[in-house]
């Protein structure tokens, strides 16, 4: 039974059933009982035997991973001085599904892309969609034209942002659908330059918010106690990458190239293996949490 319905005819039923308690000597008038009668019946009906189904309800399990390596192909994505975005993206995102290929076997992990080719934002999400995907976690790399100061890592829910550091984030990741063809008709007149296109996008929440921002938080929190990095929290912004995803969702900046001493960090192995296991510590607390609870 939808866990919403549920409730709503658990709520009821309780309503109902203190109606009958406080009115037990039926002083009210006979005609009004057949009409509050029939309802209580009914609903008692519906809701005993959606819980006789739900017995038989296997518990909430995350079965399938999308693990999404930004950029790729003809999309570079943002760059250092010696590496770019798309080739850390995709090795981080290959070690994480590593890991949890090794770790938590049962998982089936599907990636956007394993290679260095080019896939079109909508097709990201829709990959997802397609697999019925419990999770997406999309991984990029963080990107200051102003600063070489700023490092750390950021991880993103799909919502309306706070700052304009965040919008300009999302401008950037955004702008990929300008190498689109048609995309104005894909992507329904959207303009990544500008900002009210931003609050517009902002209306497509996702009905998954709570257990993004969860997951989002587990990672931050991985980042910042057991890989050693600067953690700038979690943050909420229009991407297009998550519009569509009908899933919990998480975009994952894992660092900035444009700082010099974090490139560095990224492009070495040993950086690249405390980026992935730190995600995958996150993924794990977050699989245990909602597991545990017995549906999402």
């Amino acid at each position: 039974m939808n866990t919403i319905l549920k409730q709503f005819i658990k709520k009821y039923l309780i309503t109902f059933f203190k109606y009958f308690l406080s009115n037990i000597n039926f002083k009210l008038k006979p005609s009004v009982h057949p009409y509050y009668l029939t309802w209580f019946i009914l609903l008692l009906i519906i809701f005993i035997f959606g819980g006789f189904k739900n017995l038989h309800h296997k518990a909430y399990k995350i079965k399938t991973v999308i693990i999404d390596a930004g950029h790729g192909g003809k999309d570079p994505g943002t760059h250092g001085k010696f590496v770019k975005e798309k080739d850390i993206a995709l090795k981080v995102a290959l070690n994480v599904g590593k890991l949890i290929k090794e770790n938590i076997p049962d998982v089936k992990i599907i990636y956007t892309r394993k290679t260095d080719i080019f896939i079109e934002l909508n097709e990201r999400a829709n990959i997802g969609n397609r697999n019925h995907a419990d999770l997406f976690i999309s991984i990029h790399c963080n990107a200051n034209p102003f600063s070489s100061a700023i490092y750390g890592t950021e991880t993103y829910t799909m919502g309306l942002h706070t700052s304009e550091e965040n919008l300009e984030v999302a401008k950037r990741e955004n702008s990929v659908i300008l190498q689109e063809k048609d995309y104005k008709g894909k992507y329904d007149g959207f303009d990544p330059e500008s900002p009210e296109a931003y609050i517009l996008l902002s209306n497509f929440q996702s009905a998954f918010i709570d257990n993004s921002l969860k997951f989002s938080e587990l990672v931050e929190k991985q980042f910042k106690y057991k890989a050693g990095r600067k953690s700038r929290g979690v943050k909420q912004a229009g991407f297009l990458v998550l519009r569509r995803t009908a899933m919990p969702s998480s975009l994952i900046e894992i660092g900035y190239l444009t700082n010099a001493k974090e490139e560095i960090f990224l492009k070495s192995k040993e950086g690249q293996d405390r980026i992935a296991l730190a995600i995958y510590k996150g993924f794990k607390e977050y699989k245990q949490t909602i597991e545990s609870v017995g549906e999402n």
